[in-house]
């Protein structure tokens, strides 16, 4: 991972100094997650456990869910009252009954949405969904 910028005003990390974003202030994973119920956290802990095994990643944790990043943001997870809404950036449009593009880009990227609704739905499909979201990132 390349360095990346601290924001003064809000403390956040983004990977160019004085990129834009939304100034909210950061927190924690455990702070994303209280309050939720545990298999949304444990959703959360598949996917970041598989992230780490394919290097580092940069967890940007806010109010409304965990930015996941490298150079660049790969995913987002965003607790919600029936799911995990997983946004991933990935090289090219992916359609399935599971995943479908969200219709925005980032440069080469396109945004995908995702719904995980228990542990087990993180299973190697989405896995390697993150796999190729984390090598273009």
């Amino acid at each position: 991972m390349a360095t990346r910028w601290t924001c003064p005003r809000c403390d956040r990390e983004f990977a160019r100094a004085g990129q834009s974003h939304t100034c909210v202030p950061g927190g924690t994973v455990d702070d994303t997650f209280a309050g939720k119920p545990p298999w949304q956290r444990e959703v959360y802990d598949a996917v970041i456990g598989h992230l780490r095994t394919l290097g580092d990643v940069h967890e940007d944790a806010v109010k409304v869910g965990v930015f996941l990043k490298r150079d660049r943001k790969l995913a987002e997870l965003r607790p919600r009252s029936r799911d995990v809404l997983v946004y991933l950036w990935l090289p090219h449009p992916v359609e399935t009954a599971r995943i479908a593009p969200a219709g925005w880009t980032s440069g080469p990227r396109v945004g995908h949405r995702l719904s995980l609704r228990s542990v087990s739905d993180v299973d190697e499909e989405v896995r390697e969904w993150l796999t190729i979201a984390f090598d273009h990132s």
